[in-house]
C-alpha cells in the first residue's frame, strides 16, 4: 500500500498537467484561428481545476495505476480532461484550421514530455539518484506525455489524429470517413481490451521516444 501511494504521488502532477495543457492547447489554436468559445468559457487556462474530469483524470489513472500493481505488471497511464468547447464553425477555415486544432493537444504532450526530459538530464548531470523523488516524477512525465501523444494521434474520431485526418480528406470522404465517430470510443475500448492497441502506438511511441532522447 505504502508503495503505491508513493506511486500516486510521483504521477500525480504529470498526469493533470499532461491532460489538463493538452486541452488548454486545444483552445488557445482555436481561438488563434478565429473561434473564441473556449476563451470565453474560461478554458484557456493553466489552472487545473478548470479542466478536470472526475472520472477521466482522476478516477481511470487510478484505476488504471492500481490494477498494473496488482497485477504485477508495470501497466501504462492515460486519462482525459473535460474536452474543450470548439465551434468549427468560427473557425476563419474550418476544414483547414480543424488540423492545427487538433494537432496542438499532441504536440503539447510531445513538448511536455521533451521538457520533463531536459529536467532529468539536468539533475542526472547533478549527480540526483534515479530512486529520487523528482527524478522518477520527471521519469513519469515523459512516459505519460508519449502515452497521450501517441493515443490521441491514432487515425480514429473523435480523437485528434481522427480530426486530422479528416482535415486532409476530400469533403466527400472526409463526410464518410466522420460516420465512424460515434463509434470511436467503442473502437478505442475494443481495441485497448484485446491488446491491439498498443500494436498501433508503437511506431508512435518510438518516434516521441526519439525526440526525446536528443534531450537526455
Amino acid at each position: 500500500m505504502i508503495e503505491l501511494i508513493q506511486t500516486i504521488t510521483v504521477y500525480a502532477l504529470p498526469v493533470l498537467f499532461g491532460i489538463t495543457l493538452h486541452e488548454a492547447a486545444h483552445g488557445y489554436v482555436a481561438r488563434h484561428f478565429g473561434d473564441p468559445t473556449a476563451w470565453q468559457a474560461g478554458r484557456i487556462s493553466l489552472n487545473p481545476i478548470r479542466h478536470v474530469d472526475p472520472v477521466g483524470t482522476i478516477a481511470v489513472p487510478l484505476f488504471l495505476l492500481f490494477s498494473s500493481k496488482l497485477l504485477g505488471g508495470a501497466g501504462v497511464l492515460f486519462g482525459w480532461a473535460k474536452p474543450v468547447p470548439v465551434d468549427w464553425g468560427k473557425l476563419r477555415n474550418p476544414k483547414r484550421d480543424m488540423l492545427w486544432v487538433a494537432l496542438a493537444g499532441p504536440a503539447s504532450n510531445l513538448l511536455m514530455a521533451v521538457l520533463w526530459a531536459i529536467s532529468v538530464s539536468v539533475m542526472f548531470r547533478m549527480g540526483v539518484s534515479n530512486q529520487d523523488f523528482w527524478f522518477r516524477m520527471g521519469i513519469a512525465g515523459i512516459q505519460i506525455n508519449l502515452v497521450l501523444m501517441a493515443l490521441n494521434m491514432l487515425p480514429l474520431p473523435p480523437l485528434d489524429g481522427g480530426r486530422i485526418v479528416f482535415s486532409l480528406l476530400p469533403h466527400h470522404l472526409a463526410a464518410r470517413y466522420a460516420r465512424i465517430e460515434p463509434y470511436g470510443l467503442l473502437i478505442l475500448i475494443l481495441l485497448m481490451f484485446t491488446g491491439v492497441l498498443w500494436v498501433f502506438l508503437q511506431p508512435l511511441l518510438a518516434f516521441g521516444y526519439l525526440i526525446v532522447k536528443w534531450f537526455l
